[in-house]
Parts: C-alpha cells; sequence; structure tokens
C-alpha cells in the first residue's frame, strides 16, 4: 500500500536525506523508520540508566544521623 506524505516538511526531509544517501526518497523513508524504530528498540529507561548510581548509594552504609531541618531550610532560603 502506497504512502502518501502531505507535509512539505516531510517531503523536504526526505528529499534532503535521499540526495545525502544518493538514493531514492522511498529509500530514504524506509532508511528512517528502520533508524528510529531500532533506537526506540535499543533505548534504556530512565530507571536502567540508573541503576549502577543506585546501586551505589544503596551500598553506603547508614549512619542513623538525623537531617538538620534548620540546616537544610537556611540553604534553601525557608526560614
Amino acid at each position: 500500500m502506497p504512502l502518501s506524505i502531505r507535509s512539505e516538511a516531510v517531503n523536504r526531509l526526505a528529499q534532503a536525506l535521499a540526495d545525502r544517501k544518493k538514493v531514492s526518497k522511498t529509500e530514504a523513508v524506509r532508511i528512517a523508520l528502520e533508524n528510529e524504530m531500532r533506537r526506540l528498540e535499543e533505548q534504556v529507561s530512565l530507571w536502567d540508566r540508573l541503576k549502577p548510581l543506585r546501586d551505589r548509594v544503596a551500598s553506603y552504609p547508614l549512619t542513623g544521623a538525623k537531617a538538620d531541618r534548620a540546616f537544610f531550610d537556611e540553604l534553601s532560603g525557608d526560614y
């Protein structure tokens, strides 16, 4: 089934990519769509990207110390 691109901006982007890759606009659109799908499949969630940091913070021993609320209020300007 054919794809009809009615957006002039999308058409210009497809043509620019086709020109740079020296392929047809159809091939340029296929390349762009495949690259975007691959990027989405390889995307790692923020939660997973932060796992090494979360593990490092969790490895610190608990001190049992209480936060000094007055100190932090003064730092933030909340007196």
